[in-house]
């Protein structure tokens, strides 16, 4: 059994909590609990998939879940009472694979379009942006939607209507890995007409048409001014509070090591209102800085499992070899056999240390190449019990699964197609229809989780998420994936499934005695509600170790 770096094992926190529930009933006075919620439709997302009408909280944890009358025994005359009213309730949320670092750095100065549903309404906020900032600064958008989301006009941005609403301001849009579209004064200050590299597009007469090819998304970005840096750390506290409003109470995913230092540090003050496990590496793109990397991965150990409850570093991922990394548009893998070698001597290394990894991996090629080479490294250091895992899978196929499944590996599902199904379609005709293979992974056995890789190449709401695995329809309405699974499998995906993802299977994932008291309450009943109806689903109440972090009564 699994033992938390803070808290009780399973078993452990279980038997205490019913121990604990038996002494408040003889003598309720002596130890109530903090907070009881009651009158509500408690979808526990326990083993059992059980509900119940009530749930109480003592400290950070969860003490007892059952019937009003049952919680109610438990409250003393400073317990706060929360009156469900009967609105569903459901574990916090948990991606298992997020950029939110990245994203905190410029939270307060870019512009998102998740969930807008028009381009008349994506226009009216790029102009009202626009008009808030000092001309000549940047309006920019970093991912998370796409044309195909509008439901007035799925054609690509043009020129002349983003130079319409900010004609004093640089203009940047970038839809994912697809492209970027700015406007005359983007292309003015980056001097886009008198450049040749062959990702600006130009018209006949050699001028830059305001579209970029992906491969000029970096370099936008690397020559647009960085945000200010005394934006960053209230820009990360308002992207914690945000992920709160939307259901999130955890978030796996890459941590570059400034930033991890002062989430840590900020954990540490009782600052953060998100749970963050991180992944770290070396990074490596060569032979040469492979041979380092190898020799960093015993010292990287040591930093792993070292944190507490809303802050730790937990894997090692998400890249080992950097040229085995793939673009989810192109038409297949390109890494080289070379490549895949590399990739191999890291992992072999990180399997000898005994470390827990996850891969990004993505096309079909790729997966193939990486579990290759893990079937060779297993023969020699096995990989069962180190939970490592494949990550993005878009293109996994049954006979990947399998394999997987004999290695003991385990899959962390981000569906990008809620976003690019339109261009995954476009790109791989028919067989985007199982881009990912939701139904498959479920059917299979193979143990998985649901994330999003927010925030470039996806959008981050959860139950945006979770409608697209239930209705196979992406943002603006198209059906695209044909894999679909039941609502209560992929509720399962997003909590349960995804705390063994993070290793907090002990202390998340379901609203049962001894874990920790993050819950969310919402608006409409997700399980019953018609289907079309989740990606609107909004919560009311965000609950995270028992304190209240969103309430959309208190704005």
């Amino acid at each position: 059994m699994k033992t938390g770096f803070w808290g009780l094992s399973a078993s452990a926190a279980v038997i205490a909590a019913v121990a604990g529930v038996a002494a408040l009933q003889a003598q309720p006075a002596q130890a109530p609990a903090d907070t009881i919620l009651t009158n509500g439709k408690i979808i526990t997302v326990d083993d059992r998939f059980s509900v119940r009408q009530a749930v109480a909280v003592r400290g950070d944890r969860i003490v007892a879940v059952g019937t009003n009358a049952e919680i109610n025994r438990l409250a003393g005359p400073n317990t706060r009472r929360i009156d469900l009213g009967g609105k569903a309730v459901v574990p916090g949320m948990i991606d298992n694979h997020a950029h939110i670092m990245e994203e905190g750095k410029i939270w307060l100065q870019e512009l998102r379009l998740d969930g807008v549903t028009t381009r008349k309404a994506a226009l009216d906020m790029i102009r009202a942006k626009a008009t808030s900032i000092k001309p000549g600064e940047w309006v920019y958008v970093l991912g998370g939607f796409t044309p195909d989301q509008f439901s007035d006009n799925k054609t690509d941005f043009t020129k002349a209507e983003l130079d319409a609403v900010a004609p004093n301001n640089p203009v940047q849009l970038q839809f994912t890995r697809c492209c970027t579209y700015v406007n005359s004064k983007t292309v003015e200050a980056l001097k886009l007409d008198t450049r040749s590299e062959p990702w600006i597009k130009k018209d006949g007469a050699g001028k830059a048409t305001g579209y970029i090819e992906v491969e000029g998304a970096d370099v936008i970005s690397r020559e647009r001014p960085a945000a200010p840096k005394d934006q960053y750390e209230p820009g990360n506290m308002m992207l914690m509070r945000d992920m709160n409003k939307a259901g999130l109470t955890t978030v796996g995913g890459p941590c570059p090591r400034d930033d991890a230092d002062a989430y840590r540090k900020w954990a540490t003050e009782g600052r953060t209102t998100l749970r963050f496990y991180c992944n770290i590496s070396a990074p490596a793109r060569n032979p040469m800085q492979a041979d380092a990397t190898i020799t960093q991965i015993p010292q990287i150990k040591k930093a792993l499992y070292q944190g507490g409850p809303m802050f730790d570093v937990y894997i090692y991922g998400e890249h080992l070899y950097q040229p085995v990394g793939d673009n989810m548009v192109a038409v297949q893998a390109t890494a080289k056999p070379e490549d895949f070698t590399q990739w191999g001597r890291i992992a072999r290394e990180l399997a000898k240390n005994g470390m827990p990894v996850n891969q990004h991996a993505t096309l079909t090629g790729s997966i193939d190449g990486i579990l290759d080479q893990i079937e060779q490294i297993d023969k020699e250091y096995p990989v069962k019990n180190l939970r490592w895992s494949l990550i993005h899978l878009d293109q996994l196929n049954a006979t990947q699964m399998e394999r997987m499944k004999k290695l003991g590996m385990y899959a962390g599902v981000q569906p990008r197609s809620t976003i690019m199904g339109g261009i995954f379609h476009r790109v791989h005709g028919q067989s985007a229809d199982n881009t990912p293979p939701f139904k498959t992974i479920q059917d299979s056995g193979l143990r998985w989780g649901l994330g999003t890789d927010a925030f470039e190449v996806n959008q981050y709401r959860p139950f945006q998420t979770l409608a697209f695995a239930v209705t196979g329809k992406m943002v603006g309405g198209d059906v695209v994936n044909k894999q679909t699974i039941s609502r209560e499998d992929a509720l399962i995906a997003h909590t349960r499934n995804n705390a063994f993802f993070v290793f907090q299977e002990d202390n998340l994932g379901s609203i049962a005695p001894g874990k920790f008291a993050d819950m969310v309450v919402l608006d409409r009943d997700y399980l019953t509600i018609p289907a079309d109806q989740i990606k609107d689903i909004q919560p009311v109440m965000t609950l995270v170790g028992g304190k209240v972090v969103w309430d959309a009564a208190v704005r």
